[in-house]
């Protein structure tokens, strides 16, 4: 495989994450990503999805989530967008900071940049783009 791209259309729940998921993890792995690559996407991927369906859309059954997808010899970049308000990345608490030890969310984001070589925000935060390069 040389390839591929894909648009996907999920609802606004947390059950349909894993379908994207899988199908973008077996892509990688026809794509020949090994073992570490292929976690650190599926771990940012459910981190923005998970983000896109709770934060974004607020589990709208109304609203959607777009995920495109394009899987090369050398990259994985995935692009995923939610019909929410939006929001501003800067103004996101640190999770590291003393204050927010203890609190049980925010830390989806810096998980993201830990794992994925690049992670871009757009269209007013209501879309994540990750890219991870082939070791």
């Amino acid at each position: 495989m040389d390839h591929a791209t894909a648009t996907l259309k999920i609802p606004s729940e947390v059950d349909d994450i894993r379908i994207v998921q899988d199908t973008i993890m077996e892509r990688m792995h026809d794509a020949g990503f090994n073992g570490d690559s292929c976690f650190a996407v599926k771990l940012a991927l459910e981190e923005s999805l998970v983000n896109a369906v709770k934060h974004g859309n607020q589990f709208d059954p109304k609203r959607s989530v777009t995920i495109q997808y394009a899987i090369t010899p050398d990259c994985v970049r995935i692009s995923v967008k939610d019909e929410g308000a939006g929001f501003d990345p800067q103004k996101v608490p640190d999770p590291t900071a003393v204050e927010n030890l203890t609190k049980p969310s925010g830390r989806g984001i810096m998980l993201m940049r830990a794992y994925m070589d690049e992670v871009t925000y757009g269209d007013g935060g209501r879309s994540v783009t990750l890219v991870k390069k082939k070791r």
